[in-house]
């Protein structure tokens, strides 16, 4: 399964509602009850918690991970690396019940959405990091992803890969350019369009579609947004919802014409040149997964450490050549293009992982939906959508 894995049923809003409509006033913890017993001094080990597919590998031996065994022989710490995060809201119930009941997870790192890390710092589930013990992130973490509406100042969560929602599709198949969103609903698109069916994927392109700035939309904007999809499917304009699978229908030829997340595309593109990705004309979302360190970790000095090795500018760029997604870490380009392997150093000049300055004007986060919309948004959503 993706990374970027979708929201299903009603998803988070259910979960949220657990939380919140049961009188469970507990499931907020004050910041002085956030931090455990630190073992990092006399315990030099760490467990991090990602999803599949999300670090590079030694292509002859996939158990080895260059840049993770790079920081192991460096500092000393032993890392147990877990690939058990499949999905945002399935991870969500997983650990929720320790955090909520002040119990340590058993993980000292995780790395999840922002739309959920958000639901995290309200929760207050997460620790704040020691800034001045990351000087690397301090110093060359993205300045577009450093001030997200729901982490004022990055304190509690710091970007391990960044992408883009845009659209994808097939420029020969199709015989002409796309430049807006509004061009996905031209006549000669009519059934052979795919939108997402995750609520918190989808909104936010559809909303810049018509204009909306994404980071101070209203529920006034997403109705709006509901009700011209609502018309789209019962026209069969749109094709129908998807997960990741988009990438084989848009692969296939059955779909010309898709909502798309940048890291997929380079990988197609590698197969089909044909395949192109937009970062429409109105604008997409520029969006981040992130590390987070949860309440009552026994080594929390050691995950601010591995967090800041990932900031290096030499190591961000050997996992970014490896994910092909948003290096959260501008100054790793220079890396890439210095690199003697010629496809390597293409790699810098690849705006899907290097956005350049044009591309940037016309990304946004979008602010995430709070706990009081989620429930009413996600029904309505996931009405249109069919889960």
């Amino acid at each position: 399964m993706s990374r970027r894995s979708l929201l299903r049923a009603l998803g988070a809003g259910a979960a949220g509602a657990t939380l919140a409509g049961c009188g469970v006033p507990a499931a907020f913890v004050e910041p002085g009850d956030r931090a455990g017993h630190d073992s990092s001094a006399t315990d030099p080990t760490l467990h991090f918690a990602n999803w599949p597919l999300y670090i590079d590998t030694d292509d002859e031996d996939e158990s080895e991970r260059p840049t993770l065994d790079a920081f192991s022989k460096r500092t000393g710490i032993s890392v147990t690396y877990t690939e058990e995060i499949n999905d945002n809201d399935e991870f969500f119930g997983k650990i929720s019940p320790a955090l909520m009941n002040h119990q340590q997870t058993g993980r000292d790192l995780i790395v999840i959405s922002d739309w959920m890390a958000a639901r995290f710092v309200r929760l207050g589930w997460v620790q704040e990091m020691d800034r001045a013990k990351q000087p690397n992130v301090a110093k060359y973490l993205d300045p577009q992803l450093r001030t997200p509406a729901f982490d004022e100042g990055r304190r509690h969560s710091v970007p391990w890969q960044s992408g883009i929602t845009g659209i994808a599709y097939n420029r020969k198949k199709l015989g002409r350019e796309i430049r807006s969103t509004g061009d996905l609903w031209a006549d000669d698109l009519r059934g052979r369009v795919t939108l997402l069916s995750g609520l918190d994927e989808s909104f936010a392109l559809l909303m810049q579609g018509n204009g909306v700035d994404i980071t101070r939309w209203t529920a006034d904007d997403f109705h709006t947004m509901c009700e011209q999809v609502e018309k789209r499917v019962r026209s069969k304009h749109i094709r129908r919802f998807t997960g990741n699978d988009y990438i084989k229908d848009l692969a296939t030829g059955d779909v010309l014409a898709c909502q798309a997340y940048s890291g997929d595309v380079i990988q197609l593109q590698a197969d089909n040149p044909d395949i192109e990705f937009v970062v429409p004309e109105e604008g997409a979302e520029l969006w981040a997964e992130s590390l987070m360190i949860p309440n009552l970790a026994r080594h929390k000095r050691n995950a601010e450490k591995l967090v800041d090795h990932y900031y290096e500018p030499e190591v961000a760029a050997e996992l970014a050549a490896w994910v092909n997604y948003v290096c959260p870490v501008p100054a790793a380009r220079d890396v890439l293009a210095s690199a003697k392997d010629e496809e390597t150093a293409a790699l810098a000049e690849d705006p899907l992982i290097f956005p350049d300055d044009a591309m940037r004007e016309r990304l946004a986060i979008a602010r995430d939906i709070t706990s009081e919309e989620r429930m009413d948004f996600a029904k309505k959503w996931n009405g249109i959508v069919g889960l």
